[in-house]
């Protein structure tokens, strides 16, 4: 009998020491809520990430074309595994109504081991 313990999610305890540097969190912005909410929800159902939230608008100044800009919009934050970040990013690039949308992605240092174990679950990276 195999002597490594596994939790529900297949992985062991070695696996649970080196499993946090998998996570990642991807910010993008929207003009509106609509684009925000179409774009979070074909995100999950492509299994690009396990889950999508949409912040309520926020103020954001920025430069463009020269000149400081100022406009509301809504943040989204995509939880998901480092390995979708190409996938991800070409996603929100073809599927996204501003010609360079902002595409930003943080690794989470630290992670539940059953959240990050749902996440691989549901993405299929077990």
């Amino acid at each position: 009998m195999d002597a490594r313990r596994f939790d529900e999610y297949g992985a062991t305890e070695c696996e649970k020491l080196n499993m946090n540097s998998e996570a990642i969190v991807v910010l993008t912005t929207t003009p509106t809520a609509e684009e925000a909410e179409s774009l979070a929800r074909k995100i999950v159902e492509t299994k690009l990430a396990a889950c999508v939230q949409v912040l309520p608008p926020m103020k954001s100044f920025y430069v463009w074309k020269s000149e400081i800009q100022t406009d509301f919009e809504h943040l989204l934050l995509i939880k998901t595994l480092a390995g979708k970040f190409e996938e991800l990013k070409f996603f929100i690039q073809a599927n996204h109504s501003y010609e360079v949308p902002e595409i930003v992605a943080l690794q989470a240092g630290d992670i539940a081991e059953n959240y990050l174990g749902w996440m691989r679950s549901y993405l299929n990276e077990k």
